[in-house]
């Protein structure tokens, strides 16, 4: 008669792999799985009733940036749990080349403007990923983290946010700070190739670093430089940047944003499908939603932002100057990813404003009807008060959407952004919205699939080796789903709401949510890559 930490009695087990279900206890020991099968008469010292439920490995969040959500005080608990409550047990942070490493003593205050609305602390970050590790090592994490390391963050580092080419000499020490990062453990190397200033590298630049991620074993994850208009040229300019840097490719976010690109998702899917079939090593994530979410500044053109924010609020006070960013935001450009031309203002929402909070949850529309302006009058107001304020905006179409998730080299990334006021709902509903309205409603995938997608699949892309399956041996991040109830709750207009049909969630072997519940067990660890 075996003894065993947890059993989880009574349930289906979905493997993670995308084999068919099968009726299964799962007993774990010392933090593992140690049996898979017919446990009936064994003891536990707790026992997980799933019956009518499906087990899963804990599931992954490819997309995350939640570097420093466990410094949130305890009055954003919700945030801070919101993945948790979902079944994610990992989180892959460090996307979009934002990550608060590494951080060099002569640009403290350029890094810690670069950093202020996207992340809680405002530090100014940490000189390595090493101490990065060690500090949030000690928070009392929620779920695991696989950090990334950031090209934006590694170039502000090492020349501040100026638009210029790297000397050879900052292009070594950028080189120099990427193979730190993954000699102390870092899983891969993100950009986000819109952002200030990351947009001011070109692919060579890129490339370089990417190819110290390749020769370490890392992935290059992408918010490529163009996900409207110049998608196809963006997804190419990525998928040269995995060649030359030798490593595999990630695009983050997949989608086709502005009505005028509505319906291409079946073209970026070929792109990228002929890749695969050619060899090349490229996968994608996508949260199911139709809107985005970003800094409001990210509409506006990079040469606006260059200098970092101090040099926006300058510009923006100029009246000449205001203009001519008017004047190119209602153009557009085909130099740089422009987004309000495509959508207007109406689709552009307040998300969370530390100048003007009593606006969180407008659109920039309403709101300049509110003050008697223009909406671009209006916004410039809003950066004034704020320039690092976050916004949704509603940009996709369903359908490609949809498309997009169904594709077999798809995985699931949330995107969210652990800030107060009124953040988009995919923090608190991206998974539970995928098993439940997609894959059980809509019936788009399998449940099986949806899981395949959340677990075996990111684990392979960013060396999760001890994750990712429910496998004797592996370590027990494990979920119970209720496959007739799972779905999400959060909302544009109360986005943290928890969702319901996920009433257990095991990290590490240990009951992290019991009955749907937060158990306050706090062992989520950094993660090193397999």
């Amino acid at each position: 008669m075996a003894a065993f930490d947890v059993l989880i009695r009574g349930g289906e087990v979905i493997d993670g792999a995308g084999n068919p279900r099968t009726r299964a206890d799962v007993g774990i020991s010392g933090g593992r799985i140690a049996a898979i099968g017919d446990l009936a008469g064994s003891e536990a010292a707790e026992v997980v009733d799933a019956t009518g439920r499906v087990v899963t490995p804990g599931l992954i969040d490819v997309h995350a940036h939640t570097d420093l959500a466990a410094e949130l005080p305890d009055q954003y608990m919700a945030i801070k749990t919101a993945s948790l409550l979902q079944g994610v047990t990992t989180e892959v942070s460090g996307n979009c080349g934002f990550t608060p490493y590494p951080r060099r003593a002569e640009r403290q205050e350029e890094f810690r403007s670069y950093l202020s609305g996207l992340f809680a602390e405002e530090r100014g970050g940490f000189e390595s990923y090493a101490k990065y590790r060690e500090a949030v090592g000690d928070l009392n994490l929620a779920v695991n983290l696989a950090p990334l390391v950031g090209h934006g963050s590694i170039r502000a580092g090492v020349m501040g946010m100026d638009d210029r080419p790297p000397t050879d000499e900052e292009l070594n020490q950028m080189r120099a700070a990427a193979d730190r990062a993954f000699s102390e453990g870092s899983f891969g190397l993100s950009s986000g190739l819109i952002y200030t200033p990351g947009v001011f590298g070109d692919t060579s630049e890129v490339a370089a670093l990417a190819k110290v991620a390749g020769d370490h074993g890392r992935p290059y994850a992408t918010h490529m430089r163009d996900e409207s208009d110049r998608v196809i040229e963006a997804l190419e300019e990525a998928l040269r940047i995995g060649r030359e840097g030798g490593t595999g490719v990630e695009i983050s976010h997949h989608k086709l944003a502005g009505r005028n690109n509505w319906g291409r998702s079946g073209e970026t899917l070929g792109l990228l499908q002929a890749a695969r079939d050619a060899g090349v090593d490229v996968t994608i994530d996508v949260y199911p939603y139709t809107a985005g979410s970003t800094y409001l500044a990210a509409a506006l053109p990079p040469w606006a932002n260059s200098g970092g924010a101090a040099s926006l609020l300058e510009r923006l006070a100029d009246p000449a100057t205001r203009e001519r960013i008017g004047k190119e935001v209602a153009a557009g450009s085909d130099e740089w990813q422009t987004l309000v031309d495509k959508v207007g203002w109406e689709s552009v929402v307040i998300a969370t404003s530390k100048g003007h909070p009593q606006y969180e949850g407008w659109s920039v529309a309403a709101i300049g009807e509110e003050l008697g302006v223009e909406p671009f009058e209006a916004a410039c107001e809003l950066l004034l008060g704020d320039p690092k304020l976050l916004m949704i905006i509603h940009m996709m179409d369903e359908a490609d959407v949809q498309q997009i998730l169904s594709a077999d080299f798809a995985m699931i990334g949330s995107d969210g952004v652990p800030t107060p006021g009124k953040p988009h709902p995919r923090i608190a509903g991206c998974f539970a919205k995928v098993l439940g309205h997609y894959s059980r409603d809509l019936g788009l995938f399998s449940l099986e699939e949806a899981v395949r997608k959340m677990t075996s699949l990111p684990a392979d892309r960013f060396n999760l080796g001890d994750r990712g399956l429910v496998a004797e041996g592996k370590i027990a991040d494990l979920v119970v789903v209720d496959p007739a109830t799972v779905i999400d709750k959060a909302t544009y207009e109360s986005p943290l709401d928890a969702p319901t049909g996920i009433p257990a969630v095991l990290l590490g072997g240990q009951v992290a949510v019991r009955n749907g519940v937060d158990t306050g067990l706090r062992v989520g660890a950094v993660l090193e890559p397999s």
